[in-house]
């Protein structure tokens, strides 16, 4: 049984109904499945069904199978405040258990505001919902909590109703096929692995920069911004995956260990840190793809003298003997120059360069991991040019997923769904790691909110504000903005 709250929203018909089919397509479900959409909207069987169906016709190529999917998907009209709704819905998730044959087995997929995330797990439980012969597990989207506080909150109202286990935090970049990448780069190949510290690596970048500006989500992102949007769970998360030592097994269990010892390495920040290296930005008006776009003041839904950032760029340090003094250069930011998230490791230069010319340096080495829009890995190194003498030249071996490949591809949303249909929680949110994020992410709020930042200070269009630059110049390094 799959129940999900919010089954009207936007995230469900753009990427939960698809991935749902695309399993159903694939037989990772099989005929021994109900899916329950919850809303609060008066709408019979067949209407929902209908929307549902055009949603997944619009996002998925080949709907062969469609109308034998679309008779395992129920509505549910429901009030989640309503605590005698979650005894008429208990009633029906057991009509179609028997009916099904689903053996008990129940998902709870909470894709709506989190402010009613503990009143719909505490009704779950007082209603009987939890209390099943089979597992259950809850999915989870962002944001939990706001800072460390609220998250703590939180979780300990969740956990009245269900086990750490059984909790199921999203972060969708984790469902990203190239990052769940970084661990096979790593530990599959023997060549990185020897290379993979303080010794060969000067630093390494992580950006994920977007093009788009913040579209109707102006009301959501004035109570986050960039920092809690993206920095405490995506971009930290690939610093974690970066960072981590190897683990003894793949098991789940394993992997998260060794993501908590990095994220409780980050270097702690106090005041001076966080003025010295971390920088804020908001974008103003400027040009994208030849059209006049609007700053983030003048969108909709925000305040005319917002210090929502819509940039962060950071260095962060891990305390511990592998990487200590290689710093982790983040970078997010919205209405930037391209849209790009990648990785950019940068090895240290030889220690004698036999082939300096005058006022010529030999190019850095770099392993680029393109997450998107390019999917693919590429190593850049140093050859001989193909002309007479010692002058050299940089060349690349890359790798790029096919056109094939793609197509084959799956969306982040449709390897979460699977792995925690499985009971696979490696590519989710464990509640140590949020811990640790939120505890760094607090310390730089907490000193930005001491200062009026003077916004925007970047245009669209462009890399970000110059202080962003800065932040690597004065280290000796520089942002890899057009390296592919």
């Amino acid at each position: 049984m799959i129940t999900i709250f919010g089954a009207t929203g936007d995230l469900s018909h753009r990427k939960l109904f698809p991935s749902l089919f695309h399993l159903y397509q694939q037989d990772n479900l099989d005929q021994h499945v109900a899916i329950i959409g919850i809303g609060r909207r008066d709408y019979s069987n067949d209407e929902f069904r209908k929307q549902v169906k055009a949603s997944i016709q619009a996002h998925v190529k080949d709907t062969k199978h469609l109308d034998q999917f679309m008779e395992h998907v129920f509505y549910f009209k429901h009030d989640v405040s309503d605590e005698q709704s979650y005894d008429e819905l208990l009633q029906f998730s057991n009509q179609l258990d028997s009916e099904f044959g689903l053996e008990g087995n129940r998902l709870f997929y909470l894709a709506m505001a989190p402010n009613f995330f503990g009143v719909v797990t505490d009704y779950l439980k007082s209603s009987g919902l939890t209390k099943t012969r089979g597992f259950k597990r809850l999915v989870i989207e962002k944001p939990f909590g706001s800072d460390l506080a609220s998250a703590e909150k939180l979780n300990k109202q969740i956990r009245k109703s269900f086990k750490e286990e059984e909790i199921y935090r999203i972060d969708h970049y984790l469902g990203k096929d190239m990052v769940q990448n970084i661990e096979v780069l790593r530990f599959a190949n023997a060549m990185f692995e020897p290379l993979w510290n303080n010794k060969y690596i000067s630093n390494i970048q992580v950006t994920s920069s977007e093009v788009l500006g913040v579209e109707d989500r102006g009301g959501y992102y004035e109570t986050s911004g960039a920092l809690k949007d993206m920095v405490q769970n995506h971009m930290l998360q690939m610093v974690a995956l970066l960072a981590m030592e190897p683990p003894i097994s793949l098991n789940s269990a394993d992997i998260r260990a060794e993501k908590v010892k990095v994220l409780k390495s980050l270097h702690p920040l106090g005041a001076e840190d966080v003025r010295t290296n971390f920088v804020r930005g908001q974008y103003g008006e400027g040009e994208i793809n030849g059209q006049s776009v609007v700053g983030y003041r003048e969108e909709d839904r925000v305040a005319d003298d917002s210090d929502t950032p819509t940039f962060v760029s950071g260095k962060v340090m891990i305390d511990n003997f592998r990487w200590a003094g290689v710093p982790f250069y983040i970078r997010t930011g919205k209405r930037m120059k391209r849209k790009s998230i990648q990785v950019v490791v940068e090895f240290k230069e030889v220690p004698m360069n036999l082939y300096y010319e005058k006022d010529k340096h030999l190019d850095s080495n770099l392993l680029v991991i393109n997450i998107q829009p390019n999917e693919g890995v590429s190593l850049h190194l140093n050859a001989k040019k193909n002309v007479q003498g010692i002058e050299t030249e940089p060349v690349q071996l890359s790798y790029s997923m096919s056109a094939q490949d793609k197509m084959n591809t799956v969306d982040a949303y449709e390897n979460l769904l699977f792995d925690c249909l499985k009971g696979d929680a490696t590519n989710f949110t464990h509640w140590e790691e949020l811990k640790s994020t939120w505890k760094f992410v607090d310390a730089i709020q907490e000193e930005w909110d001491q200062v009026i930042p003077e916004f925007p200070n970047y245009k669209s269009g462009t890399n970000g504000p110059l202080d962003s630059e800065l932040l690597l110049s004065r280290d000796g390094f520089h942002w890899w903005d057009d390296i592919h």
